[in-house]
């Protein structure tokens, strides 16, 4: 006579199939956030990702959003197992086994699996992430910053992911034997979860909802701060979505209950019965699938969106060389780059030089008050608020070959080539000053000049600049260069001599930040403060600091107070310089985009293993395999179409709405234009392997209902 023991291992022998189902969802899931979490925490990215940046809040947007994913899929993946082994658990229960017998042996099982998964998951997850990234730097781009290294407490939220899953594992277990009727429990993997009844009108509300969810989570955020003087907690700015889940999960269910066609008689009663009946489960799927497509096509429009929007930057520029420095700096004039290009082959066509001067500007500055649901501000005026640089009408027009006339007493900023980037500027201003003299003049601010390279500076009139740099020190003068040379794609070796030249002369004085301000530095002083931008307390706050050691890096290139503008060392070093950047978001789209594969084959599969009674039916009922096919194919195509169809489609209208909405004036940029044909092609590669994937699903679902039955 055999043991409960010895029966309930030859149940777990014939139910292997789930066993490995749950046990392979597990350790996915915890696999998948491991590695992201091992990238996310690395200190190779955290050095280059901007402490509070963009960058940085994105890659935390889109983890968020693929641990809400496994969270869904893993509970999904267990409810689905004990909805299978229920029936085996009535019928022992009917037997005369015990409840705590049962749930013996099934805290064995599940402890195995929780063990097993998790650790293998946790174990492998990190090497998994330098897999990747070392075949990124094999086959892509590799530099000195793409040194991989991961900070060991990074497996703690790994950790906490694990601790999750195993914690489900045994609450549903117990759960499910803790039931009182027998007859439920045996005939529990036979229930359906079909939705109730969908309105026509679930369409359309979804719709608006959608649209109204979208736009209130890109434009309330910046409302709440330039209208209502608040900085709103992450949270808050994150249910301004709310209506765009809401919509979204309406639209699913419409899809999932009443199809957007038109229906033909009975063609796919069978199919649109099937999806019914597990509608609850089906459009949590989707739904979970659709947010992971969203933010998988969201990581990775990164890098084609940069790449392509930087190289149109780069070819737009009008001169090919420009370099500027502070006056009391010793850098390379005419005679000296003219006989560097010389040693290099490279022949010098044109040269403008010309000073400008760095002056105080007036503004309003934000007094904070941190309260229990964020800080609010207040705002104030002031004559001397930071520092600009201003050119005099002709130094401008020698530069620049533009030919402007400034009135006296007027003062123009500077946009760039499209008259945009306003938020980059300096703003108008209204009253200048002098920081040796401290003598002030007060201008109305002039129509804007349009040049990309000197975005952010000012232009005076002549007689305007002559008094009010007058006395200024070379601490407080620059010099800007502008140069072409004949062939400036040939011209590589010489930009990268000129580029080390330029660091080797320059002094420690000007080894900053594009944030640090010498105005706002010098009244700190004056107040007896220590500035906040200083290399000192930037690297304390975790900004980015400037180092002449680390010239090549992301960092100093993209940072650097003084760096030069070089057509062809730009062009060149952009993928090497941006590898970090580049590489971390193709990662987490690698791994966005697997956690949608494994978790529509997953559901998919789910089909074969819950409907293969009812195609078995079917056949016997005279049903051809050409009728069964469809049916089966029309369920799958649902599962992987529709979420990627609309995740696609909502991900790239949001980043073609938030190109517009970004701009000021709102519009859709030359070099966005395209960035987002640049994207389009990603999304139609990427469309073609999910194709292809679905393709190979749909074969693996027949052969599990429709081939097997008919043996």
């Amino acid at each position: 006579m055999k043991t409960f023991s010895q029966l309930y291992a030859h149940l777990r022998r014939k139910n292997r199939g789930q066993y490995a189902l749950l046990a392979g969802c597990c350790f996915f899931s915890v696999l998948l956030i491991t590695a992201y979490v091992c990238m996310m925490r690395s200190p190779t990215i955290l050095t280059v990702l901007p402490e509070g940046g963009d960058s940085r809040k994105q890659v935390m947007m889109v983890f968020v959003l693929a641990v809400l994913g496994c969270v869904v899929f893993t509970t999904y993946a267990a409810g689905l197992f004990f909805r299978q082994r229920s029936r085996d658990t009535g019928v022992l229960l009917a037997l005369g086994a015990s409840r705590r017998q049962i749930k013996g042996e099934l805290r064995k099982d599940l402890a195995a699996i929780a063990l097993g998964s998790c650790v293998a998951g946790g174990v492998l997850g990190g090497p998994l992430a330098w897999g990747i990234w070392k075949l990124f730097r094999l086959f892509l781009v590799d530099s000195q910053e793409m040194v991989l290294s991961f900070d060991p407490k990074s497996y703690g939220l790994s950790l906490l992911f694990a601790v999750y899953v195993t914690a489900m594992l045994f609450f549903l277990g117990g759960r499910s034997v803790d039931r009182n009727n027998i007859i439920d429990i045996v005939q529990e993997s036979h229930k359906s979860e079909p939705i109730r009844e969908v309105k026509k009108w679930y369409a359309p509300v979804g719709l608006l909802l959608l649209a109204v969810g979208l736009t209130a989570g890109l434009l309330l955020p910046s409302f709440f701060v330039t209208t209502l003087h608040w900085y709103a907690p992450s949270a808050v700015n994150g249910l301004c979505y709310l209506p765009a889940l809401v919509g979204l999960y309406m639209i699913l269910l419409h899809t999932v209950v009443n199809g957007w066609g038109r229906r033909k008689g009975y063609k796919n009663l069978i199919a649109t019965a099937m999806m019914k009946f597990q509608g609850r489960q089906t459009v949590r799927n989707m739904l979970v699938m659709t947010i992971l497509v969203a933010g998988a096509y969201f990581a990775s429009f990164y890098a084609p969106m940069m790449a392509s929007s930087t190289a149109y930057s780069f070819d737009a520029r009008p001169v090919d060389y420009e370099y500027h420095w502070r006056g009391d700096q010793d850098l390379p004039q005419q005679q000296q780059v003219s006989r560097m290009a010389a040693q290099y082959g490279v022949e010098m066509t044109s040269w403008a030089q010309t000073q400008a001067a760095v002056l105080g500007t007036d503004g309003t500055y934000q007094v904070e008050t941190e309260g229990p649901m964020g800080a609010t501000y207040t705002t104030d005026y002031t004559e001397l608020l930071d520092g600009g640089t201003f050119f005099s009408e002709s130094s401008w027009n020698t530069l620049t070959g533009q030919q402007v006339d400034i009135a006296p007493g007027t003062c123009a900023n500077v946009l760039d080539d499209e008259g945009g980037s306003g938020y980059l500027s300096g703003g108008d201003v209204q009253v200048v000053t002098n920081m040796v003299t401290r003598q002030q003049l007060r201008v109305t601010p002039a129509e804007p000049l349009c040049y990309s390279m000197l975005l952010g500076s000012y232009v005076l009139d002549d007689g305007d600049y002559a008094a009010i740099t007058q006395g200024l020190t070379d601490q407080w003068t620059e010099e800007y260069v502008f140069f072409n040379v004949a062939d400036a794609e040939a011209s590589y070796p010489f930009a990268k001599a000129l580029f080390a030249e330029i660091i080797r002369c320059s002094g420690s004085e000007v080894e900053v930040a594009d944030y640090y301000d010498l105005v706002g530095a010098t009244l700190a002083e004056e107040r007896g403060e220590a500035y906040q931008f200083s290399p000192e307390e930037a690297g304390a706050r975790g900004l980015s600091v400037i180092d002449y050691d680390d010239c090549d890096s992301s960092e100093f290139r993209s940072y650097w107070l003084y760096m030069p503008q070089f057509r062809v060392l730009d062009q060149n070093d952009f993928v090497t310089t941006m590898a970090v950047f580049l590489m971390l978001f193709i990662f987490i789209a690698i791994v966005c985009f697997a956690a949608v594969i494994v978790i529509a084959f997953t559901r998919s599969m789910t089909i074969a293993l819950t409907n293969a009674r009812v195609y078995d039916d079917l056949r016997h009922l005279g049903a051809p395999r050409t009728y069964l096919y469809r049916s089966v194919k029309g369920q799958v195509s649902r599962v992987f179409q529709v979420p990627i169809l609309i995740g696609t489609v909502l991900i790239y209208g949001f980043y073609a709405y938030m190109m517009y909405a970004n701009s000021s004036p709102a519009a859709i940029t030359a070099s966005e234009r395209a960035g987002l044909l640049a994207c389009l092609a990603v999304v139609i590669g990427v469309s073609l392997l999910l194709y292809l994937v679905y393709r190979l699903t749909l074969q693996k679902v027949c052969a599990a209902t429709i081939d097997r039955t008919a043996q």
